[in-house]
């Protein structure tokens, strides 16, 4: 079938585009002799994950711990959740998750409440689970304060039971974390505490993770945007951006414009405008979305546009964009050759 036939609005990936992206960020990984953890948060689909780990991923990050539940569920065999799970409904899950087997699996806390609350869920239930400390190298998010601090929750870790301290992560990656990481590792030799994860963060990111003596650096937008964060229209390359939203011209009445049949439901209303990249006609854009409708500047085109017709775009933002739709379909040279769920979207507990 081709994707002219697919009903819409059908968000589809070019996996010709999607597979280099995969290949590019790994092969530069492995010469730079670093493990690469894939976020998963950018496509939440079992199915371009499993072709990442074929690639060459050590694992892959799971920033939910519903993210994580379906990402098991699909075989994946090494997942980081790189978040503080709190409360008795989460525990339980964890605990459910830890002693299925299904999967290697290590979180981050940065409190020793935290902690506590996993280590009795774990305890309790005759299980162990890995931990990593989250540090706040200045992103000011989460993550503990110090390097002091740090290793005082590693050492607390050490001494509960059900839980085993696995090491420290950061986000993200910058020469500004290079003293807290020096003085953090200091600290923990003196204390006996083998760091045997340092993990870092961010898309494109590998190079300083690897100079920081990071073991693993974790990347997930790139499989969307190729080894760049994409942040305007410009940046929309058929090339390196391989979501592809298909959309029906609904109407043609207003001189200058005409509408799709996607609007904020389908695209998000990510700012700013214009919000995609049109690969029919680039020239055209989307200046503005109501909730179903795409509302499309056609004044800079020659053409004559018509209802029924077809036209893709690469959306704006691939990782807010995916989360709206429940599949995606696979395309090579415009045929559809399959289709993939994408069972980690709305998993937000």
């Amino acid at each position: 079938m081709h994707f002219h036939e697919l009903d819409t609005p059908q968000l589809c990936v070019d996996v010709e585009v999607l597979d280099a992206n995969i290949s590019q960020l790994q092969v530069a990984c492995d010469e730079l002799q670093i493990g690469l953890r894939v976020h998963t948060k950018s496509h939440k689909t079992p199915a371009i994950a499993q072709r990442q780990m074929a690639a060459g991923a050590v694992g892959i990050v799971s920033q939910k711990l519903g993210e994580a539940e379906a990402m098991a569920a699909a075989g994946i065999p090494d997942i980081l959740i790189p978040y503080n799970i709190v409360g008795a409904a989460k525990l339980a899950r964890l605990v459910k998750l830890v002693g299925s087997e299904q999967t290697q699996l290590t979180v981050a806390a940065d409190s020793a409440a935290t902690v506590e609350g996993i280590s009795a869920a774990m305890s309790s239930a005759g299980l162990s689970l890995r931990l990593l400390v989250e540090m706040d190298t200045g992103s000011h998010r989460c993550g503990t304060q110090s390097a002091e601090e740090t290793v005082a929750l590693a050492q607390q870790i050490e001494q509960l039971p059900g839980v085993e301290f696995m090491g420290v992560m950061t986000y993200p990656s910058s020469e500004r974390v290079g003293p807290i990481l020096d003085q953090v590792r200091q600290l923990a030799t003196s204390a006996g505490l083998d760091l045997q994860v340092i993990s870092g963060g961010g898309t494109g990111s590998q190079e300083i993770s690897k100079a920081l003596g990071c073991t693993e650096t974790r990347i997930g937008s790139y499989v969307w945007e190729g080894m760049t964060r994409v942040g305007k229209r410009d940046d929309l390359h058929p090339q390196r951006c391989p979501l592809r939203m298909v959309t029906t011209v609904v109407s043609t009445n207003v001189e200058g414009q005409i509408v799709i049949d996607a609007g904020q439901k389908a695209f998000t209303s990510y700012p700013p405008a214009p919000y995609g990249y049109c690969l029919e006609y680039p020239e055209i854009f989307i200046k503005g979305m109501s909730v179903e409708h795409g509302h499309v500047d056609i004044t800079g085109s020659d053409h004559r546009f018509k209802v029924g017709e077809i036209l893709s775009w690469i959306p704006l933002h691939g990782g807010m964009t995916t989360n709206l739709h429940d599949r995606l379909i696979a395309l090579r040279q415009d045929e559809v050759i399959d289709e993939w769920t994408v069972d980690g979207r709305g998993r937000t507990q």
